[in-house]
């Protein structure tokens, strides 16, 4: 049997589509996985170190290791209405309205970590919110209520709970993203190293996709797993996460998936972020 190690987080999206794989409901084909749990900037800098043999992170992140990784087909998270949202105390929405206005570059920024895909595409909307401050994404919604930040960017299922918590939307990146490119947004993807070779990386890119369509087909065989890891999450918001991050695409990114990634790295390009890539983005 042959090991590799693989990075996923413990969010809804990732334990729905990785259960089957880690937990022999499909055949691994010789294949064994050591499995480590990080939220996606932990994931991030794990793969500027190449620390993962397969890993998911940001799309933003890939921009930055392809030199080393290769991107897989399956295993993907992209759609529409899927963005980061820009959120404030709603208490305080029309001050920091006229802020971002007026002098934007004075409002402090809660975001989920430098190399995310939220943090590329707050660039790309809103250049001036310069003032940033790395926060687990779990814990934006506290450092906003309790005043650390004026203006917070969320990810995941933190889409579904900032309203009750008394927290309003700015802006959903997401939709901005969608009008400036009438694409799906790529938010992140799974990537394996290139060092490992071509007839591995289509080995464990089939098997991801046997894992997707085996979790689409038997949708509560995850559900015990996907809690464990979910926390205090409710069943309903668990399913909302999986249906918003988990799609076509996850399964296979075919034209339209790998057209969006990339305008994401036409983008990138675009505004200096990183420099014309010498390598192949995909499998």
């Amino acid at each position: 049997m042959m090991k590799l190690s693989l990075g996923f987080s413990p969010c809804p999206n990732d334990t729905f589509i990785f259960d089957a794989l880690i937990h022999g409901k499909i055949d691994t084909e010789g294949l064994q996985f050591e499995v480590f749990y990080e939220d996606v900037e932990t994931l991030n800098q794990a793969a500027l170190n190449s620390q993962l043999d397969i890993t998911k992170l940001s799309y933003h992140a890939y921009t930055t290791v392809l030199n080393n990784y290769i991107l897989l087909n399956a295993g993907s998270a992209l759609g529409f209405g899927v963005g980061p949202l820009l959120i404030c105390d709603k208490n305080r929405f029309s001050e920091i309205q006229n802020v971002i206005l007026e002098n934007p570059s004075s409002l402090k920024v809660g975001i989920p970590g430098t190399l995310t895909t939220a943090n590329f595409l707050l660039q790309i909307a809103y250049p001036h919110l310069i003032q940033k401050k790395e926060i687990l994404f779990s814990d934006i919604e506290q450092a906003l209520l309790d005043g650390d930040i004026d203006v917070g960017l969320i990810i995941h299922e933190n889409r579904f709970t900032y309203q009750q918590k008394g927290l309003q939307k700015i802006q959903d990146l997401g939709e901005y993203w969608e009008t400036e490119t009438k694409s799906a947004i790529p938010l992140g993807g799974i990537v394996m190293k290139r060092d490992l070779g071509k007839e591995l990386q289509g080995k464990v890119n089939r098997l991801i996709r046997k894992s997707v369509e085996f979790a689409f087909a038997n949708p509560t065989s995850s559900l015990n797993f996907i809690k464990k890891h979910a926390q205090s999450m409710e069943e309903e918001v668990i399913y909302k996460h999986i249906e918003l991050y988990v799609n076509k695409y996850s399964i296979d990114l075919g034209p339209v998936g790998k057209n969006a990634i990339t305008q994401l790295f036409e983008k990138a390009v675009l505004v200096g972020a990183i420099p014309q890539p010498s390598k192949e983005l995909f499998l």
